[in-house]
């Protein structure tokens, strides 16, 4: 099988949903078998911009808030959207000092991902914060945020509890776990 070759044939595409943040576009196609479907997908009109700060001490910050997709409380990294076309980098600053207050002096591009690659087009950059200071937080206003500061260690072992579901979150966490490995 050629790698490159897309085996779907879209026979017609409708939008069905746009705002500011996504645009949902439902697809007439046919499957690589042949046969008709719909295929439904949610375009994001920006990158996924996550953010780990860890300090000298070896501690993280955590972001806590209610999602309302999932109607439940969510802890997370510092994450949020991220202007396509513009420095990625710019974007992680903005909303780690939004989200925390804290500014870094070094910063480490660590993972990329697709977050939900059979339903959308969601691209993900995560970064490594470290070298901070802390300032005052700037939430934005459809933000209610609570902080947590907690060892490394800690934020890995809520991940593997179960606790830090968010995937960027586990994602990277998980990265930054095996990035200290290969150092030790």
């Amino acid at each position: 099988m050629n790698e490159q070759h897309n085996p779907w044939t879209t026979l017609s595409a409708e939008e069905k949903y746009d705002n500011p943040w996504i645009n949902v576009t439902e697809y007439q196609v046919l499957n690589p078998s042949g046969g008709a479907g719909i295929y439904g997908k949610v375009h994001f009109k920006n990158l996924a911009i996550g953010v780990i700060p860890v300090d000298r001490e070896g501690y993280t910050w955590l972001v806590g808030q209610y999602r309302y997709p999932l109607n439940s409380y969510s802890w997370e990294i510092p994450e949020g959207g991220g202007i396509i076309g513009m420095d990625p980098l710019e974007s992680a600053k903005r909303e780690l000092l939004e989200e925390t207050g804290l500014k870094a002096a070094q910063w480490t591009r660590i993972q990329e991902l697709h977050l939900s690659n059979s339903v959308s087009d969601e691209f993900a950059i995560i970064y490594l914060a470290e070298e901070l200071q802390q300032f005052e937080p700037e939430p934005e206003e459809t933000e209610q945020l609570t902080l947590k500061k907690v060892p490394v260690d800690e934020a890995f072992d809520m991940v593997l509890r179960g606790e830090i579901t968010d995937s960027m979150s586990v994602a990277g966490l998980l990265k930054l776990k095996l990035m200290r490995l290969h150092e030790g």
